[in-house]
């Protein structure tokens, strides 16, 4: 890539395949955007936007062999100069190395039967079985206590943790091995919500401390200022608007955009009213 983006789509389009064109689906309809290096672009877009069906692709899970794998069916897209559709799986395995993924309520596909520590370190093995033990589990603390959990975490295991600890966990396993692209499909899903702010802040601190570009999927338009100041906004699997998002919601052209920035004002405004209270 001449530009040096650290994700590019041009045209992209993904469906879910199916036998029954009646459940065949689109889940997004030829997108084109730019993720500059260092680059934090939030996704936001209500259930069935197509949102994560983007973050997938985004984050190498397309075109797998499982039935909740969407299907690069249009138009291009590349990671770290890499084009995924039609990628080996051999290229696709040695991208992944540089890819980080959280997946939606990451924290609840942590694996039982090992310790925090293992299950942080557990992408490191998977790809070096002689990575030295030590410098492995300085990594770990290192990340541990990055996402702000205690060092003594690392012996306990998933089952002992509140939702929000293994969130917290799954965001230092996303990051173990220094991804240079991170993928976050909605972190704070099904998070308490006093503790969501929390989980924002820590991707937002290691972002900044690391460098990495992100693409960060949400519900949820008031959590988008403490992620990024730039927006896509997707509806129906296309984006209706991209930008810098004041700009975004100032100049809203499509009616879905309008409904959202009505309701952020509305958030604002009764913010207002229980501050001066």
């Amino acid at each position: 890539m001449t530009d040096g983006a650290a994700v590019r789509a041009r045209d992209l389009s993904l469906l879910y395949p199916s036998t029954n064109p009646q459940t065949r689906s689109i889940a997004v309809n030829g997108l084109s955007f730019d993720i500059a290096p260092g680059e934090v672009l939030a996704v936001v877009g209500e259930t069935g936007s197509g949102k994560s069906s983007l973050a997938k692709a985004v984050a190498l899970q397309a075109d797998l062999a499982d039935a909740d794998s969407p299907k690069i069916t249009g138009g291009s897209l590349e990671v770290i100069g890499t084009q995924l559709r039609g990628v080996s799986g051999r290229k696709r395995d040695r991208l992944g190395l540089y890819v980080g993924y959280l997946r939606q309520e990451a924290g609840d596909f942590l694996e039982p039967r090992l310790t925090i520590g293992e299950n942080v370190a557990e992408p490191i093995f998977s790809r070096d079985r002689h990575f030295d033990q030590d410098e492995a589990g300085e990594a770990v603390a290192t990340l541990i206590d990055a996402v702000r959990l205690p060092l003594s975490t690392m012996n306990k295991y998933p089952h002992e943790l509140s939702k929000g600890q293994r969130q917290r966990v799954a965001i230092a396993r996303a990051m173990i091995l220094e991804p240079k692209v991170l993928v976050a499909d909605d972190p704070t899903a099904g998070i308490d919500v006093t503790v969501r702010a929390a989980i924002l802040d820590i991707i937002v601190s290691l972002q900044r401390e690391r460098g990495f570009s992100a693409l960060v999927v949400t519900a949820d338009l008031g959590e988008v200022r403490r992620i990024s100041n730039r927006v896509a906004i997707m509806h129906r699997g296309v984006f209706v608007g991209i930008g810098e998002l004041e700009e975004v919601l100032a100049d809203p052209h499509h009616p879905y955009v309008r409904d959202l920035a009505r309701s952020l004002d509305h958030l604002n405004r009764r913010g207002e009213l229980v501050d001066q209270a």
